[in-house]
């Protein structure tokens, strides 16, 4: 998946005008939002039955997003439960979804058909419906964790369900996610976060390590780990939150390695689109970041 097609699915969904304290820097953190041990939040499995675990998906769907969280609960062993997670998807219709990659996906159920999840999944997509958005207020009252992974933080976010609480999302979508929900802190460099039974994540692999963390919390870390070892995933993630230090600190564009004023992409000056402001030229990865710094340059530039 190209990080220009993540950046765009972010554009999507829409920005406002007013740059909050925390967009373009490291945000507030608390104890809930940088766990160091699962026994800071740990979560009970049911006594009988599986968890239910749901995937919501829509057009445009990131593969990773959902395919590696999948994975993870999917060879989770604990005990005389060797498969302990009901994995199912869930869309406004069972109409087929093209998923990244041309990737054709027949959803098990419907908005109104999906049986309550005790942990729900949602990926970067396409732009949401009310009846998506309110689908996701509803199941997230009874859920153990409501997981974002990359730009699905701007869907959970539009529930209003991450207000007044710390973020974090793709690097390259920090500032668009911060300037669209103000009330929300962005927190740069952050695997993962987690606030009450929320929990989002940066881009794409970072997905796998959240769902371990998940898994962690349920079964324990020895579980966790022989999770790991069972996908042969080497990341170390999952044990440290903050370990995506290297995209804590803003990017600086120069004339020999211009960089996207919005998304601190890479860009090609000779064909990027472009603005000036105070006597400097700024270059854009995509025409709505052009736009979107048009509308308020100093918002960036002085951040």
């Amino acid at each position: 998946m190209k990080r220009r097609y993540l950046l765009q699915l972010s554009a999507a969904f829409g920005l406002t005008t007013a740059l909050p304290r925390s967009a373009l820097t490291e945000s507030k953190t608390d104890s809930a939002a940088s766990p160091s041990s699962a026994a800071l939040n740990p979560l009970r499995p049911p006594t009988q039955g599986l968890i239910p675990v749901a995937f919501l998906l829509s057009e445009g769907a990131v593969v990773i997003d959902f395919a590696g969280p999948w994975e993870v609960f999917g060879n989770v062993h604990s005990g005389a439960v060797r498969h302990p997670f009901q994995l199912y998807t869930v869309a406004e219709t069972t109409a087929p979804i093209h998923a990244g990659g041309s990737l054709t996906i027949v959803p098990n159920y419907t908005l109104a058909s999906a049986p309550a999840p005790r942990v729900l999944v949602i990926p970067a997509q396409s732009d949401p419906s009310d009846a998506v958005i309110a689908w996701v207020r509803n199941a997230t009252r009874t859920t153990d964790v409501t997981m974002s992974v990359c730009t699905g933080a701007f869907l959970l976010a539009k529930t209003g369900l991450l207000s007044g609480k710390v973020a974090t999302t793709h690097h390259g979508a920090y500032a668009e996610l911060a300037m669209a929900f103000p009330d929300i802190w962005v927190k740069r460099g952050a695997r993962f976060v987690e606030s009450g039974n929320l929990a989002t994540s940066g881009g794409l692999s970072s997905g796998i390590d959240l769902a371990l963390r998940v898994v962690e919390r349920y079964f324990g870390h020895a579980v966790a780990l022989s999770t790991a070892d069972n996908l042969e995933y080497q990341g170390l993630g999952w044990m440290n939150p903050d370990s995506n230090q290297t995209y804590a600190k803003r990017r600086v564009s120069t004339d020999q390695h211009p960089l996207c004023a919005v998304c601190e992409m890479d860009v090609d000056a000779m064909t990027a689109p472009k603005s000036m402001f105070r006597g400097r030229t700024y270059y854009f990865c995509m025409d709505a970041h052009k736009k979107l710094f048009d509308e308020g340059p100093g918002r960036f530039v002085d951040a």
